[in-house]
């Protein structure tokens, strides 16, 4: 793994206050050690941690994930009920979700109009709106 990955992996964890161990650094610099933002199921990047020669489990990968959602590094979309993906994108903006070969992209934010929405019964709040436009090739 590049030595500037590894840098970035581990200030994105030091950013967020959590602790540098040796599968979240790993795991980290796979995320965003290009500088680009990804979207990953835990299984893809369970491959690309062993593609990179880390022995990580995937157990390990799915608890690293959620310990990076709940430190606010990531957000999890979830598709079909229970298929997750997880997003390095941490702005509001709203995803494909592309049926033929199950990957999600993000969406262009500026074209998205949301004009109103129902109201939250009562004794709750509306916490967040998720868009996922689904997309099958013709």
């Amino acid at each position: 793994m590049e030595k500037d990955s590894v840098a970035r992996g581990t200030q994105w964890l030091n950013a967020a206050r959590l602790r540098p161990t040796r599968q979240r650094v790993s795991l980290a610099a796979l995320l965003v050690g290009d500088g680009h933002d990804r979207h990953v199921t835990a299984e893809s990047l369970h491959a690309a941690s062993r593609d990179a020669g880390e022995a990580v489990s995937l157990a390990t990968v799915y608890n690293t994930l959620r310990a990076f959602c709940d430190a606010g590094l990531m957000q999890e979309v979830t598709v079909e009920g229970s298929k997750s993906y997880f997003d390095t994108r941490m702005d509001d903006h709203p995803h494909f979700y592309w049926e033929d070969d199950g990957h999600l992209t993000d969406a262009p934010a500026d074209q998205l109009r949301i004009e109103s929405l129902p109201a939250a019964p009562d004794g709750t709040r509306i916490s967040a709106v998720d868009v996922v436009i689904r997309l099958r090739r013709t």
